[in-house]
C-alpha cells in the first residue's frame, strides 16, 4: 500500500519534493501546507491535493498520514525545520526534512532524540550520494578493490569569480557569517562520511575574499577543513561559494584512495573513475614515477543534478515500505546530525585559531531495538 505523504513548505525545494511524491508509485501524495495561503493553494491545485495553512490543522484532518516532508527554510536555510519536524514526530509521523537538519546544533540533537522517543523514522535530504556513480564507488569499497582507506579529498562549490559576485540581500542570509557552512557543509560532510565513516578530529581554516570584505559581506565562504576518520583515513574538504571556479572534477568531486585502488566521482551524478593500484592482481606491473594505471570510467549518462531528488526520495519511501531497522535508514537524522557536529567542530576550530577539535559524540546506535513495525 502506498504511503500517504504531505509536504510542508512550498517555496522552492518543497515544490520539487512534491513533484517527486506525485510521480512515485510508493507514495500517495495527499496534502500540502504553507503559511502563505496563495502558495499552498497554487501547489494544491497543481497536484490535486488538499491545501492547509497550519500544520496543526493538517495533522488533525489528515490523521492517516504516514510521512510529513518538511521543506521549510528560514535563517541559514534551517531555522524553520525544528518546530514542524518536532510537531510531526510528536504526532507519530515519519519525517523527511530538508538539509541542514537545523541551523542550531541543540535543536538538531533534540530532533534525533524525539524520533527515537516515538520510534519513527527521521530522514534528511542528503541527496548528493543517492546517485549511480556513488553506488558504484561504494561497491568498489565493498568488493575490497579500494583496500584499506588512506585518504579522502572532496571539493565542492558553485563556480564563480569576483566578476560574478553579487551581494545577497536576503534577511535569511545577509549578516550571518556562518551561512555557507551551516546551510551547505552537511552535503560534503555526509558524502565523506558515507564513504569513509565517522570523523574523530577536525581542523579548519576559514576565510572570505577581499571583494566580499569590501562589500561588507560577512559570509565565511572559503572553508579549508582537514579531518581524521575513526579508521585512521585522513581527509580534506575544500568548499567555497562562487568565489572561484574549480578546475579538474568540476563543481563537485570526491576522490578516495586506498591500498588497492582509488576512485573519483565527478559532478555528483555524472561519472566515476577507478584506478587499480600498482602491484595488484588487476595492475601487476610496477609503474614509473608520475605514471598511473589505465582507469575504468563509468558514465551514468546523466548530468542533471535535479535527478538526485527523486532518487533520494525513492530511497526514503523504500526504506519505510520495507520496514528497515531504524539504524539502517539511509541518510537518517543521525547521519544528518553527524554532518552538523562536524560543521560545529569546524566553526569551533576556526574561532580558536585553527586548533584541533573532536566533534561532539553522536547518540549511540540502538543495536537490537526492533523496527517500528514489530
Amino acid at each position: 500500500m502506498a504511503l500517504k505523504v504531505a509536504v510542508v513548505g512550498l517555496s522552492g525545494i518543497g515544490t520539487d519534493h512534491a513533484t517527486c511524491y506525485a510521480t512515485d508509485e510508493l507514495a500517495e501524495f495527499v496534502a500540502v501546507c504553507d503559511v502563505i495561503k496563495e502558495r499552498a493553494d497554487s501547489v494544491a491545485e497543481q497536484f490535486g491535493v488538499n491545501a492547509y495553512y497550519s500544520l496543526k490543522e493538517m495533522l488533525e484532518c489528515e490523521s492517516e498520514l504516514d510521512i510529513v516532508d518538511v521543506s521549510t527554510g528560514g535563517n541559514e536555510n534551517g531555522s524553520w525545520h525544528y518546530e514542524p519536524t518536532m510537531q510531526a514526530l510528536e504526532a507519530g509521523k515519519h519525517v523527511l526534512v530538508e538539509k541542514p537538519l537545523s541551523n542550531d546544533i541543540h535543536e538538531a540533537r533534540e530532533m534525533v532524540a524525539k524520533a527515537e522517543e516515538h520510534n519513527v523514522y527521521l530522514g534528511c535530504n542528503l541527496n548528493h550520494y543517492f546517485t549511480p556513480p556513488a553506488d558504484r564507488a561504494k561497491q568498489y569499497i565493498r568488493d575490497g578493490e579500494v583496500g584499506e582507506l588512506v585518504y579522502c579529498l572532496h571539493k565542492i562549490g558553485f563556480p564563480g569569480s569576483e566578476s560574478t559576485y553579487r551581494p545577497l540581500d536576503s534577511s535569511k542570509i545577509k549578516g550571518f557569517p556562518y551561512f555557507h557552512m551551516k546551510a551547505f557543509l552537511s552535503h560534503p560532510f555526509s558524502v565523506m562520511r558515507y564513504f569513509c565513516g565517522d570523523v574523530t578530529h577536525v581542523q579548519a581554516f576559514i576565510g572570505r575574499p577581499s571583494f566580499r570584505k569590501s562589500a561588507g559581506d560577512v559570509m565565511l565562504s572559503i572553508n579549508s577543513i582537514h579531518v581524521k576518520f575513526a579508521n585512521n583515513c585522513v581527509g580534506y574538504l575544500l568548499s567555497q561559494r562562487g568565489d572561484a571556479t574549480f578546475g579538474l572534477g568540476g563543481w563537485w568531486s570526491i576522490e578516495v584512495g586506498g591500498t588497492r585502488g582509488t576512485f573519483c566521482v565527478e559532478n555528483c551524478i555524472e561519472k566515476v573513475t577507478f584506478w587499480h593500484g600498482a602491484g595488484t592482481a588487476s595492475q601487476p606491473e610496477k609503474l614509473d614515477v608520475g605514471a598511473s594505471s589505465m582507469p575504468t570510467v563509468t558514465n551514468s549518462g546523466v548530468k542533471d543534478f535535479g535527478r538526485t531528488f527523486p532518487l533520494r526520495i525513492q530511497a526514503f519511501l523504500e526504506d519505510i515500505t520495507n520496514n528497515v531497522h531504524q539504524d539502517h535508514l539511509r541518510a537518517s537524522g543521525r547521519d544528518a546530525l553527524a554532518a552538523l557536529e562536524y560543521t560545529w567542530a569546524a566553526m569551533e576550530s576556526y574561532e580558536q585559531g585553527g586548533i584541533l577539535v573532536r566533534p561532539h559524540p553522536l547518540p549511540p546506535l540502538r543495536g537490537n531495538v526492533k523496527s517500528h513495525a514489530d
